[in-house]
Order: C-alpha cells, then sequence, then structure tokens
C-alpha cells in the first residue's frame, strides 16, 4: 500500500497508511459543551436543507475535512502529514457499516458536515452508498458561527474531524480530536449508551 499522500494514478482515499500523525488537543472545541447551534439551513443530499437548531431529538454529526476521489490526486502532495486530515473515507464507511447501532443507542438523526458543496457530497453518498445524509457548510456560516475547529488547504477552509452529539439543538458532548477516524464510531455508540436522555 501506497503512504506516499502525492499524486498517484493509484491514491485510493478508502485505505488508511500506516503512521499517520495523530491530533493534539488543541483545544479549539472546549466552548461547545451546551452550546447552542445557530438556526441555518444547510445543504443536504436527502435534498432542500436541514437547521440542526431546529431539529428536535438527539443528532449525532460527524464533522470531517473533505471525502476524496479514488484514482484522484489529494488536494495537497503533504496531505497525509496534516494530522487528522487523512480518513475521511474509512469514516464514512464506518459510520455507514453502524448507523443502525447509532439510532439503536439513541441517535434519531445521523449526519455528515463538511464544508465542500452538496454536488461533490453527493457523489460520495451515491459511490459509497451512504445511509445517512451529508450536511454542506460551503459558505462557512455554521462553521464560523459555533467557532468550529479548522485548517487550511489548497486555499480551503475545511474542519478539523469532530463529532457533535446534539440534544434539541444544543451540544451535549463534542468528541475532539477524532483519531483514529475509521473506528471512532465505536466510541459515539459507547458515549450514547451510557448517556441516555
Amino acid at each position: 500500500m501506497a503512504t506516499d499522500a502525492g499524486p498517484l494514478p493509484g491514491y485510493e482515499p478508502g485505505q488508511l497508511p500506516a503512521g499517520l500523525p495523530v491530533p493534539p488537543d488543541d483545544g479549539a472545541a472546549d466552548h461547545l459543551a451546551s452550546c447552542p447551534v445557530p438556526g441555518l439551513a444547510l445543504g443536504s443530499t436527502g435534498g432542500g436543507s436541514v437547521d440542526l437548531a431546529r431539529l428536535p431529538g438527539r443528532s449525532v454529526v460527524f464533522g470531517y475535512p473533505r471525502t476524496g476521489v479514488p484514482g484522484e490526486a489529494p488536494l495537497v502532495a503533504d496531505w497525509d502529514a496534516i494530522p487528522g486530515a487523512r480518513g475521511c473515507t474509512p469514516q464514512a464507511c464506518d459510520i455507514r457499516d453502524h448507523v443502525g447501532d447509532l439510532l439503536a443507542a439513541g441517535a434519531d438523526h445521523v449526519f455528515g458536515l463538511s464544508t465542500q458543496t452538496t454536488a461533490y457530497q453527493q457523489e460520495a453518498v451515491q459511490r459509497l452508498h451512504l445511509p445517512y445524509r451529508l450536511l454542506s457548510d460551503h459558505d462557512l456560516a455554521f462553521t464560523q458561527a459555533l467557532r468550529l475547529p479548522t485548517f487550511e488547504a489548497a486555499g480551503q477552509v475545511l474542519l478539523r474531524r469532530l463529532t457533535l452529539v446534539l440534544d434539541d439543538g444544543v451540544v451535549a458532548h463534542a468528541f475532539y480530536p477524532v483519531f483514529p477516524p475509521d473506528s471512532h464510531t465505536a466510541e459515539v455508540l459507547a458515549w450514547l449508551r451510557s448517556n441516555p436522555r
């Protein structure tokens, strides 16, 4: 398996290479506990939009930098060297494989969230057969209002990987940093089971 994140013809975003840097806890999500989310319409791959502030019940929102496309080069040549950048496709598939468990553990809604456009996200939903919706914060309004942790690559502002559990539009818990991304769902499940509504 290639571990070089350069523009390789066989670059496969669905595989996690060994030796990825672990993202540090820089405190960038410490302010989120008990924070109400902003009332903003986020484009949805399910059609229309979703306002997380108005959504009743418990929502699990997996924030991620960006999904890649098999065979295409990563956004920047040193993508794998950015702590927490690599792993969106494996994480999306891990959530896909356990979405029923998340719902059984008390989640009423499960979403992915990125700053990519809905059209770009739709490709990932179809290719990966995702049974949950991806939400787009392409204009960064939601990210900026909540002061979510971000980083920049190739002139794009991307979310750092984090997971929010929302109860009636208020942050009940924030997981940050998230690593490794391809087994994080188990951590969320354990929290949900230990913290029923």
